[in-house]
């Protein structure tokens, strides 16, 4: 028989943490209309209420065109943007040395 985990805090830490991660979408290097395909999708087959856009260094000015297309034209009338936050995370690279990129998470929220 299986053992029970979740009273385990890491496990319950986990699930919380792929919980919280359901309704994000992280902007890459795919092509630009499968980021505004997934938004879409998450409000209507997943029936999200609130979908966060997540990006860092070169793809921010995507990730703001994602949340634009998909909320003025895919999703209108349907769809706001709300609050947007921008920071930096710093890390180190393959050589060692501290680099600091630019992150942006614009938060769209079901009328």
């Amino acid at each position: 028989m299986a053992e029970d985990t979740t009273d385990q805090p890491d496990v319950r830490r986990e699930v919380q943490r792929r919980n919280s991660n359901d309704n994000v979408v992280f902007i890459g290097g795919k092509p630009f209309m499968n980021y505004v395909t997934g938004v879409v999708m998450q409000f209507t087959t997943q029936n999200s209420k609130e979908i966060v856009v997540k990006a860092r260094g070169k793809f921010i000015s995507r990730a703001v065109d994602v949340a634009e297309v998909a909320s003025r034209r895919f999703l209108e009338n349907t769809c706001d943007i709300g609050k947007i936050e921008i920071g930096s995370e710093e890390f180190k690279n393959k050589e060692g040395k501290q680099i600091r990129v630019s992150t942006i998470e614009i938060t769209l929220n079901k009328k």
